[in-house]
């Protein structure tokens, strides 16, 4: 035996009593370190009070949840079964997450529990994000002087070959054993589709998609990324150019008029909740539409810094729009040979909008200009008309899409979504 021990074997007694400190095994410079240094989460029980019962068995403590969902993020777990195995292995998981060596870690199933009902009701996951952001604007790595928009495309958990044309939808209020997917997404639709039977007038239904998941309705079938169409999401960020702090995120389905609403979205509820409105939005064409150019410029006082998304200028050697000139004071535009194209040639003793069903106004020439002009051939589709296709209002947006296109050439476009990019 003594020999044995010269050698360094350890005896088979076991030790009756440890003396062991987490703190002492995590690394000074382990990222979780810095993430703990700056992450309060003293008020998020506070705000979940009233979403748990005072009855029944003790709940799993929901800052510990929170703390194990940002190590899964930090470190790429996306699996979360994987994850309280890594959180029951991994020292520095365990002191991040407050647990001792004897404590137990939650089973995977209360995340999607609490996911699907008690963070969703009370907005948990939203009150640790803006929990967050405010202690980047009191580190000062907030100017709210400029921001950038963009969506990224993230692949919804669907298989291809489970969708349905989007016509069948409508069969599945009748179907009371629909998922819970389903119901979500048909409240979703009532919500976005509201049904007045006071209404004078019904409101045009919306377009279905061309594919609806059995799995996942709410995603959107779409081809984005260039290549096979699946079933995805769009995140939707908001990001500070200072530093690259997103300062609002949301998620909408893969679908192009849904990313930009989203973005008046977030720009709103920044503002209404911070205080904080940006003197110019970065983008892509995306959000160059003469509406959205209208809202920044109109409503909001933003000035765009995203291309104009012109589809006016032709390829079959006929006159584009920029070939005619508007005057707004004048509510006309002048073709190239100078002569006037209106929407009204006549005085109305009551006034009229102009605005067709297809919320466009049309601008026409007179008649007598038109017989004899050297340019008819290139001029107009139909006739002596030119249709000024913009949405409500054309005569004040198309000043907008003008001051845009200046603004974007002026300030270097290129230099500018380098910038959005390498930040976002």
């Amino acid at each position: 035996m003594e020999g044995h021990t010269m050698m360094g074997q350890a005896g088979n007694q076991d030790q009756l009593f440890y003396s062991f400190n987490l703190d002492e095994h995590v690394p000074r410079d382990h990222l979780l370190r810095g993430i703990d240094r700056f992450l309060d989460l003293g008020d998020l029980r506070q705000h979940l009070a009233p979403f748990y019962s005072h009855t029944g068995r003790p709940s799993i403590d929901p800052v510990l949840m929170v703390r194990m969902l940002v190590i899964g993020y930090c470190f790429g777990i996306r699996s979360e079964r994987r994850l309280c195995d890594e959180v029951h292995l991994n020292l520095a998981y365990r002191w991040f997450c407050r647990l001792g060596l004897e404590d137990k870690v939650p089973n995977h199933s209360t995340f999607s529990k609490n996911r699907h009902v008690r963070f969703r009701q009370s907005e948990a996951f939203r009150h640790v994000f803006e929990a967050v952001l405010r202690r980047c604007m009191s580190e000062g790595l907030v100017r709210g002087e400029g921001f950038a928009i963009d969506a990224s495309v993230i692949k919804a958990d669907a298989n291809r070959a489970r969708g349905v044309p989007g016509a069948e939808v409508a069969g599945w209020h009748e179907d009371g054993a629909s998922s819970r997917a389903v119901r979500e997404y048909l409240d979703a639709l009532d919500a976005q589709n509201p049904f007045d039977e006071d209404a004078s007038d019904e409101l045009p239904p919306s377009t279905p998609p061309k594919s609806i998941s059995l799995t996942d309705p709410a995603s959107r079938w779409t081809a984005a990324p260039a290549g096979p169409a699946f079933f995805a999401y769009s995140t939707n960020y908001l990001i500070d150019l200072h530093a690259g702090v997103i300062m609002d995120v949301e998620a909408t389905p893969s679908h192009r008029s849904q990313e930009v609403d989203a973005t008046k979205t977030m720009v709103d509820r920044v503002e209404a909740r911070f205080g904080v409105k940006p003197q110019r939005l970065v983008g892509d064409t995306a959000y160059g539409t003469a509406s959205m150019l209208g809202w920044m410029v109109q409503e909001k006082g933003i000035e765009p810094h995203v291309p104009v998304w012109d589809k006016t200028e032709r390829k079959d050697n006929t006159l584009s729009s920029s070939d005619f000139e508007w005057n707004e004071q004048a509510n006309e535009y002048r073709c190239p040979q100078g002569h006037p194209l209106r929407s009204e040639w006549r005085q109305f003793t009551s006034p009229r909008s102009r605005i067709t069903k297809a919320d466009t106004v049309i601008y026409r020439a007179s008649q007598h200009d038109c017989k004899q002009c050297p340019s008819k051939d290139r001029c107009c589709q139909h006739d002596n008309q030119w249709h000024s296709k913009r949405q409500a209002n054309p005569q004040r947006l198309c000043g907008e899409l003008d001051r845009a296109k200046q603004t974007y050439a002026r300030r270097q476009p290129a230099v500018i979504l380098k910038k959005r990019a390498h930040r976002g």
